[in-house]
């Protein structure tokens, strides 16, 4: 599929300038102050493409670049700015205090589970009387159920801290209280037109909420209660700081911002997850065939998250949590193993439902035709349908809805393509849906059967009249232009350094133009899907830099004879095999100048 390269901006000539003598001076003052017989200091200078990313990111000044490269924990924000805090701290000190039963509830998917798996285990180091609940996908669906609520009162809990849940569940809220059941909420979802009648609402997406940061994980908001109490109670921060392997997980696998608090929060999260895991995490970690190698962001999004989400997806996301908080190797290898294998059988059934979904599409040509994609099939499995929304936008670029069969009516999960906002499109139609949520990117809904063909007009209309050109073409956002000779080993110990990235901080995306392979391309990979080869720059020297270009085999003819010239666009990182580290581009896409010089930035 053709992809549209588009070159940001880059940062003003002034700011990059302004930023390197700020960094030139802050290093020589930090040198006056050293011993004279005291080894020199590293080099202040710092290339003029990492400058223009520090920019990029809106990092220009000193004090700014210091909080970028140098997070600390003592810059979290006091947890007391979010609305609602002080309330939930006396509630949950009461229940510990007055022995009450607490129920913590949360959702099914990585955020929920780890949100639950870290408050479960932080109130039980202060009280016996705890106990935790996960509604079931298919029986309960999404958030505050009325089942759990019934459970809670079985258990006689007249306390529930719901996370990554909540904030619309104003008439389930009003059936606990009518039970004499007290809430705490912790969600950090778009609130509705009412605020639920609970004792706290900790939500900084609030409209009366004045925390400084909006794009907490659940579990990062259930952290910030956690933090309050240690605050309130006198509780030294360090006693708590195990419990951010959880909070990265959280951020990694929801695709919440890195920036500013979560940025703090990942960093440390990762050092944990990296260091010194809990039991069930390091599972994990072994099974995934993480263990004894560096642990980044997109291992948790692609090894770690998968695996915790597959419980929920397949079976009972209870199981992960049992896994979260267990402190016993023995069980935790054997939960692990267990959810290994749901995660495999996880891998099937979506496969075989992606394949089905794109024969449908493959014989209808009036859906092939439309500007979005909603498919219907009563036998598809609930718990992937949003993997399958997912691949359908890798492979037709629409936006994509699927949807099944559950408890009478048709639910499924949506995903978007980049720039367009998927959650006005489904709240367009919001007066035939019985219930959606979600964001920009991706959603939940559920609607009649009945209704399904309604509903597909309709969103399809407002996806053709609201949808742009370049909206329906696949995007490359490029970072910056550099040669290829100045990849060198400081360029890449600064970069690294930019870690963790994320949404908000992404891996930065180079183009290198003019160069051509050096040595033998060749494909690789079980179909020859792939491409490997060197790089090497008219303007740089005659050693070819190693890269690997994912599902690009089908460039091999086209630049194989080491003379064609072709633009890259790429990521660098490490190749460790063996134990040998290299520095590798990552290849994202290229453009054979003869054929494509007219067709992109």
């Amino acid at each position: 599929m053709e992809k549209r390269w588009k070159i940001k901006e880059n940062g003003s000539e002034e700011e990059i300038e302004n930023l390197f003598y700020d960094l030139k001076l802050a290093h020589e003052a930090k040198k006056a102050t050293l011993p004279k017989d005291s080894k020199p200091l590293g080099e202040y200078t710092i290339s003029r493409a990492l400058l223009n990313l520090l920019v990029q990111r809106n990092i220009k000044t000193i004090e700014q670049s210091k909080a970028f490269f140098r997070p600390k924990l003592e810059d979290l924000h006091d947890p007391f700015l979010m609305k609602d805090m002080d309330l939930a701290v006396e509630r949950i000190d009461k229940a510990i205090r007055f022995k009450e039963n607490i129920l913590v509830y949360g959702d099914y998917d990585v955020d929920g589970t780890t949100s639950v798996a870290m408050m479960y285990t932080f109130l039980k180091t202060f009280t016996k009387h705890v106990n935790y609940y996960i509604p079931d996908r298919y029986n309960e669906g999404y958030g505050i159920s009325t089942q759990g609520i019934d459970y809670a009162a079985e258990k006689k809990c007249t306390l529930i801290v719901a996370l990554d849940c909540g904030i619309k569940a104003v008439d389930k809220i009003k059936y606990a209280n009518s039970k004499n059941i007290d809430f705490i909420i912790c969600d950090h979802h778009l609130a509705g037109d009412k605020i639920p009648d609970a004792v706290a609402v900790l939500d900084p997406k609030r409209e009366d909420c004045n925390y400084p940061f909006d794009q907490l994980s659940g579990c990062g908001v259930g952290f910030k209660l956690i933090q309050a109490y240690c605050k309130r109670k006198r509780i030294p921060f360090y006693e708590i700081t195990p419990y951010l392997d959880l909070v990265a997980v959280s951020i990694a696998s929801d695709i919440v911002p890195i920036i500013d608090e979560n940025r703090i929060l990942a960093k440390f999260g990762l050092e944990q997850l990296n260091n010194n895991p809990r039991i069930g995490l390091k599972s994990i970690i072994k099974t995934a065939g993480l263990e004894g190698k560096p642990i980044a962001i997109d291992d948790i999004v692609f090894k770690i998250g998968p695996r915790i989400n597959a419980a929920g997806r397949m079976d009972t996301a209870s199981e992960a949590v049992d896994l979260l908080i267990s402190n016993i190797e023995k069980e935790a290898s054997f939960l692990s193993s267990e959810i290994n294998d749901v995660n495999d059988k996880r891998k099937d059934v979506d496969r075989q439902i992606t394949k089905e979904a794109i024969e449908v599409i493959l014989n209808d040509k009036k859906l092939q035709e439309k500007s979005s994609i909603v498919l219907y099939n009563p036998d598809w499995h609930k718990g992937v349908v949003g993997i399958v929304a997912s691949r359908l936008v890798e492979s037709q670029y629409k936006p994509t809805i699927i949807l099944t069969h559950s408890n009478g009516f048709a639910t499924g999960s949506a995903r978007s393509v980049s720039g367009f906002d998927l959650y006005q499109a489904i709240e367009s139609c919001s007066d035939i849906l019985e219930n959606f949520g979600g964001h920009m990117y991706a959603a939940g809904l559920t609607l009649k059967e009945e209704k399904i063909p309604e509903f597909t007009e309709r969103f399809e209309k407002y996806v053709a009249e609201n949808i742009s050109y370049d909206q329906k073409t696949p995007e490359i956002d490029i970072d910056t232009e550099i040669d290829l000779n100045e990849i060198d080993a400081k360029f890449w110990r600064i970069l690294k350094r930019f870690e963790p990235f994320g949404p908000g901080n992404m891996n930065p995306v180079f183009i290198s133009k003019n160069v051509v392979d050096y040595g033998e391309a060749r494909k690789v990979g079980a179909n020859g899907e792939h491409l490997k080869l060197d790089l090497i720059q008219e303007t740089g020297p005659m050693s070819g830099i190693p890269a690997i270009g994912f599902g690009l085999g089908s460039f091999y003819d086209q630049i194989k004879d080491g003379q064609t010239t072709f633009d890259a666009c790429y990521n660098i990182n490490e190749n460790n095999f063996r134990g040998f580290v290299t520095i590798q581009l990552r290849i994202k896409d290229l453009k054979i100048k003869e054929v494509d010089e007219d067709k992109y930035y």
